[in-house]
């Protein structure tokens, strides 16, 4: 018996209404690697050695079974069989493996010629030709002894498409990532499978380690590259979309819906290791559920995902809760600002030759589309990378113009980011934007942002002490209340239920007059200060609307809106308040300059243009600072050196200045 019969046995004893139903569906059909190996091992076994043989063999037995064409796919392979990129050998060459890989590019899909026939014009005979190179083959003669050329009868194609797979990020800790290309044939690149495999999917890829030759101005190379020909793909990273919710878990999710004190269950369940900071737990727990995007008449978008900056003193749990967070989301990911470049982050176009040419490769803010990226030590990221992120926090696209592409790719993700202050530790009384490096314009995209701050307090430094002391020695004292798994469902059921939300008359209300009380705070010495943006406006509002998800409500209700405005009051006080004045400054929280600083620099350039006027256009540095000092400004020399810095002033010979 060969090979075929014996596989045409299998699948009749195993997997023959499976066979019926695929020769309706996608026209493949999976099975099982343990159910072959258990029927015929001396087959399974030459499935890893042999793989392109026993592959056709199956595909011929399951035409033969019922007279259509059927690839057969194998999955669940043994753990041995699982091999990690950067290890792939010149031994594994024409070896049946898996990968586990996250996708970096991906090409269109094409149709490409697999075999052509062609006719001999004397003895009619039909010739088959395999495609195996980037031209044409041609037959070199015909059984009856015709040399020379013959008629094309037909070409035979199916789709095809290139990734770029890479090593995912869990298993590359401080090592370069490992990448090979990979090719879908058939089935694999239907637009089912090609919304699967596009880039930031997370896959286990079964296929054939397959040699790609390298051309040197025409002629073959010695050096050769590889590539995987996928027989079998499957998401290793279950999205949201993709979880399992049973009718048991949505009774416990409904459930904890309904739980009036499900808010606190949650905060609880955010890092429980991490004792404290329960406004920051509470604002990431929003972050998770998200808002919800809305379209406007006129085709421009809000976004619904909301991003948080954490800075503070060292040693308070930043980095920890980073990457706790970025665990808790599929397509979550922790990147290390220190370590990012904007093409890293954003996207950037690069030359592949399997794939043919120049090729759009996804950073990490389109990888984790519709899930989160936590950026820690986001300060020390290069300007023009965090500049590369203006688009991408705002309207949550990527736009990329180079080497002839020019695309606009997703990327809905919710930014957790973490920075430190430049000077080590935090200054409540020094403007945010002096104390970290990071663009103002960046800066003000932000929802919410926060100051860990390490006080000594003997009280809380005992409570600290004594939780740490637990976590280590009763480690199921500090379990989260919601399970990590179930807080995954919880989302992805919110999610699924809330894809609408009506903002009530009360909660608007509420958000609204907070707004405008906020705005419309005495003027300070005759300056009006800027309490507060129609961006955190819009924060609350989204804000609000995770707290309605949370209860699968369709409907954001006052006690949301209180919600948000706690949140948004807790996050301003810690870096908006300007303690000349007692009042909340937004300017002082996204420019790093108060209203009260900024009358303040305005009357000293009203001097300068006096002076000027009266003393020509060099002024004594004395008669300046005298000038200013009469106008009650102590703090004369900061404000010149702002200026000098920022290019407004700048001193022609020493003891005067001027200017520009």
């Amino acid at each position: 018996m060969d090979n075929v019969e014996r596989m045409e046995e299998f699948i009749r004893e195993y997997y023959y209404s499976d066979l019926i139903k695929a020769s309706k569906d996608d026209r493949s059909l999976t099975v099982d690697f343990s159910i072959l190996d258990r029927f015929d091992p001396i087959i399974s076994d030459q499935l890893f050695e042999a793989p392109d043989d026993i592959l056709k063999a199956l595909d011929e037995a399951a035409e033969r079974t019922i007279n259509e064409k059927i690839h057969v796919r194998i999955r669940n392979l043994p753990e041995s069989k699982l091999i990690r990129i950067r290890n792939l050998r010149a031994k594994h060459l024409g070896k049946f493996l898996t990968i586990d890989t996250i996708i970096k590019a991906a090409s269109e899909v094409k149709p490409q010629i697999y075999e052509v026939v062609f006719e001999c014009p004397e003895c009619t005979a039909k010739i088959h030709v395999m495609q195996e190179s980037n031209i044409i083959q041609k037959p070199m003669q015909c059984d009856c002894g015709r040399r020379g050329d013959f008629k094309l009868l037909e070409k035979k194609m199916h789709d095809v498409r290139w990734l770029v797979a890479v090593e995912p990020f869990e298993l590359t800790s401080g090592e370069q990532p490992g990448e090979i290309s990979v090719q879908l044939k058939e089935d694999l690149t239907s637009p089912r499978m090609q919304k699967k495999t596009d880039p930031g999917s997370k896959l286990k890829i079964t296929g054939t380690l397959k040699e790609l030759p390298k051309r040197i101005k025409g002629k073959l190379s010695t050096k050769m590259d590889m590539y995987i020909e996928a027989n079998h793909i499957e998401s290793s990273d279950i999205e949201y979309e993709e979880l399992e919710i049973l009718m048991a878990d949505e009774k416990i999710i409904r459930g904890m819906a309904n739980d009036p004190e499900i808010y606190k269950k949650l905060v609880s369940s955010i890092a429980p290791g991490i004792y404290g900071f329960e406004d920051i737990k509470e604002s990431i727990m929003l972050q998770l559920f998200g808002g919800v995007p809305h379209v406007l008449p006129d085709g421009s978008r809000t976004r619904g995902n909301i991003h948080i900056l954490l800075t503070g003193d060292p040693g308070v749990g930043k980095t920890v809760l980073l990457k706790l967070v970025s665990s808790l989301v599929p397509r979550g990911r922790y990147v290390s600002g220190s370590g990012v470049s904007g093409a890293g982050l954003t996207a950037t176009v690069v030359k592949n030759e399997a794939m043919g040419g120049w090729v759009l490769e996804a950073g990490a803010l389109i990888l984790c589309n519709k899930g989160l990226i936590a950026i820690d030590e986001f300060d020390k990221m290069n300007r023009d990378d965090q500049i590369a992120m203006h688009e991408a926090t705002s309207v949550e696209t990527v736009s990329i113009a180079k080497a002839s592409i020019v695309a606009t790719l997703p990327a809905q993700t919710a930014v957790l980011a973490g920075a430190n202050p430049k000077l080590g530790r935090f200054d409540a009384y020094i403007p945010i934007a002096e104390q970290i490096d990071i663009p103002e314009t960046l800066l003000s995209r932000f929802d919410l942002k926060f100051a860990l701050r390490d006080i000594p307090d003997k009280i809380k430094d005992e409570r600290i002490a004594s939780h740490i002391v637990t976590s280590r020695t009763l480690p199921d004292s500090i379990e989260p209340p919601v399970p990590t798994h179930m807080l995954k469902k919880y989302i992805a059921f919110s999610n699924k239920i809330v894809k609408d939300i009506e903002l009530l008359p009360e909660a608007a209300d509420t958000i609204k007059n907070f707004y405008i009380q906020i705005r419309s705070q005495t003027p300070s010495e005759g300056v009006q200060s800027v309490g507060i943006t129609l961006r955190q406006y819009e924060a609350m509002i989204r804000l609000a609307e995770a707290s309605a998800k949370i209860r699968l409500d369709e409907k954001v209700r006052k006690e949301d809106a209180d919600r948000a405005i706690r949140l948004m009051k807790a996050s301003m006080q810690q870096l908006g308040l300007d303690f000349e004045t007692g009042k909340f400054d937004i300017d002082k929280m996204e420019s790093g300059v108060t209203s009260t600083k900024r009358r303040k620099i305005f009357i000293v350039l009203e001097i300068i243009e006096r002076l000027q006027k009266e003393l020509g256009k060099e002024i004594p540095i004395d008669d300046l600072k005298a000038e200013a000092e009469n106008q009650g400004i102590e703090d004369i020399d900061d404000i010149i050196d702002r200026l000098t810095r920022e290019g407004t002033i700048f001193m022609p010979r020493p003891g005067y200045v001027r200017k520009v």
